[in-house]
């Protein structure tokens, strides 16, 4: 699509009209009476703000700029006084310029590949573009791009991203363009459209989890977190493909294909690579810019991987910040579901959208009083200063692209203000990292459980052995099925159960790792999520063993000289205490505006009319 440029200007005043430094301008804005209940990505663009809605829009710069002049201590002044930006005492045209370089407004050329969701919300409110234009352009871009061979390799392969795109998404935009216009912007992902992992119900789209055997589970609700992002104003856009009820990180799926068949999803930087899994689909549709932000789940790396192989920021939560509640399972002791965007900015506003206590999800309850505001707040580009930060040498693969960017990085963190230290582990982390998944002793009952609460009544494959019967799943893994359906009650319990061994292991696991960062007075432990295209040792068990918190983040990309995969990206991993993803995401944002290492696929452009 060619870029798009505003035909009319929107200003509040003259003075204001003439204002475009850095692109932002005016805003229009809710009224006070319409003010929004959050902060929007604090303190930025909130600090300014006058009037009492959490937004610099026309009505804090009507007041500013009718301040004109003002002087400290007259009552005209102290109406305004958090304007006085400069801190002269008086209110000038440079405060004004100040103020409107708060507003999240731009009136200039916008195009859709890369674009953040501050980017698509300032041009939404500038009237550039509407989310019906954006939810158009995204169906557009899936439709050129998905199942089509863009790369002329020879072994080059289609995407295979996408499973179904929503019928009510245009619907859906509409709705929020016109909740814009009438009140503003309500929120940060007003109007944004979002890919979500086919394991997430909703209820305009079937909900397979990768399997054709469940084409038809037309859930008659939402999955909690498709619920919150709901809330907030975001378009559904589509269900993006996994490995079949996230089993691995190949991504290869049969939803929507004959018996026999099946699919592999697959990287938009080297198609011939798988795009990592499960969340593989989610993965390569939000690189390769086929939805706004995109959502996965993380049992054992799911979330991690794909965003690894493909560029991507990931947040693995806290287990109990979001809920489960209406998500296919895999293994519930490690099941957390959570954003992969292209920008630790819009994975902090897609986070906000989805936390809550959820009574359908117990363990949910844990963090009440422990969730900000809104996690935007810790975006700073200086979070890195004062900090240490720990890591393994053994987590750290000595293939040369893994070598050189982990270093690269290292000397990055340090330049940014942190103390980066080797860590020796107790005796103990070797037994946290050994521990395996859930999936094989967890799957059967859980999988009971969301049947017996979710599953359309219409889909007749209800049980292990039942979706084997159908013959529409992916036949390679006929063991793994067997082996995961042989499980018993007995077993499940002795693994899972309230003093199970995997239960048991998980708590401790949390309490070594928190020791370890407590005892080295450390903000976090970082490691090479993996490495060019594959996994690396059992880094990837870290987080889900001990429930605790990860994100990860681009730090660059193999070149021909290493000799590994040209071009694929490798990811740093910050692991940290429970429910501290605020900290996370502070020393992710600071480590991403430093290096800026995430590339754009150069097969999957702008489109063009």
């Amino acid at each position: 699509m060619t870029p798009r440029r505003r035909t009319a200007t929107v200003a509040a005043t003259s003075i204001i009209s003439a204002l475009a430094v850095g692109g932002l301008v005016v805003a229009p804005g809710a009224a006070a009476d319409d003010a929004p209940v959050a902060a929007f990505l604090a303190p930025y663009y909130t600090e300014l703000d006058l009037t009492g809605d959490d937004q610099v829009t026309a009505a804090d710069l009507e007041l500013v700029s009718a301040a004109l002049g003002a002087t400290s201590p007259s009552a005209e002044f102290e109406a305004v006084a958090p304007a006085d930006v400069d801190a002269d005492g008086v209110i000038t045209v440079a405060d004004v310029v100040a103020v409107s370089q708060r507003a999240i407004y731009d009136d200039g050329e916008f195009q859709l590949v890369e674009a953040s969701a501050v980017d698509m919300q300032a041009a939404m409110n500038a009237g550039v573009v509407s989310s019906v234009d954006l939810t158009t352009d995204y169906l557009a871009r899936i439709a050129a791009y998905d199942t089509a061979k863009v790369d002329p390799a020879a072994d080059g392969r289609p995407l295979h991203s996408i499973i179904t795109t929503n019928d009510e998404a245009l619907a859906a935009a509409a709705a929020a363009d016109a909740t814009r216009a009438s009140q503003g912007m309500t929120s940060m992902l007003l109007g944004v459209p979002i890919a979500v992992k086919d394991n997430y119900d909703t209820v305009d789209m079937p909900t397979t989890a990768g399997c054709g055997c469940w084409d038809a589970n037309q859930t008659d609700d939402d999955a909690t977190m498709v619920a919150g992002l709901r809330d907030a104003g975001a378009v559904i856009l589509a269900k993006a493909s996994l490995d079949e009820f996230a089993y691995g990180f190949a991504s290869e799926y049969t939803a929507g294909q004959p018996a026999g068949q099946t699919t592999l999803v697959a990287s938009p930087y080297v198609t011939s690579r798988t795009a990592g899994g499960s969340s593989g689909g989610t993965g390569a549709a939000i690189a390769a810019n086929l939805a706004g932000i995109g959502f996965g789940t993380d049992t054992g790396g799911s979330i991690r991987i794909p965003s690894s192989y493909n560029q991507l920021v990931g947040v693995r939560p806290t287990v109990g910040l979001t809920s489960r509640t209406g998500i296919v399972p895999l293994a519930l002791s490690q099941d957390t579901g959570g954003p992969l965007a292209r920008s630790v900015t819009d994975a902090a506003i897609a986070l906000d959208a989805v936390t809550g206590v959820d009574a359908s999800d117990p363990v949910t309850a844990e963090q009440q009083g422990r969730v900000p505001t809104s996690y935007t707040a810790a975006l700073d580009p200086t979070a890195l200063e004062g900090t240490r930060i720990g890591y393994v040498a053994s987590m750290v693969s000595t293939d040369a692209t893994t070598q050189r960017l982990f270093a690269a990085s290292l000397a990055t963190l340090r330049a940014q203000g942190a103390t980066v230290v080797p860590v020796t582990p107790p005796a103990g982390f070797a037994r946290v990292l050994s521990e395996s998944s859930g999936s094989t002793n967890e799957f059967a009952h859980d999988l009971a459980a969301y049947t017996r609460d979710h599953l359309a009544p219409e889909v007749t494959a209800r049980t292990i052995p039942e979706i084997q019967a159908s013959g529409r799943y992916v036949q390679s893994r006929a063991s793994i099925y067997t082996a995961r359906a042989a499980v018993t009650e007995a077993q499940y319990q002795a693994w899972a159960g309230p003093t199970g061994s995997h239960t048991t292991q998980i708590a401790a696991g949390q309490q070594l790792v928190t020791g370890m960062l407590d005892g080295g007075d450390l903000d976090a432990l970082i490691y090479p999520s993996a490495v060019a295209y594959n996994s690396f040792s059992t880094n990837m068990r870290l987080s889900p063993n001990t429930g605790m918190p990860a994100v990860t983040v681009p730090m660059g990309q193999a070149i021909a000289a290493d000799a590994t995969v040209t071009g694929a990206g490798v990811n740093l991993e910050f692991l940290g205490r429970d429910y501290d993803e605020s900290t996370l995401i502070g020393l992710g944002y600071a480590f991403e505006q430093a290096t800026h290492a995430r590339t754009s696929p150069a097969l999957y452009g702008p489109l063009t009319k």
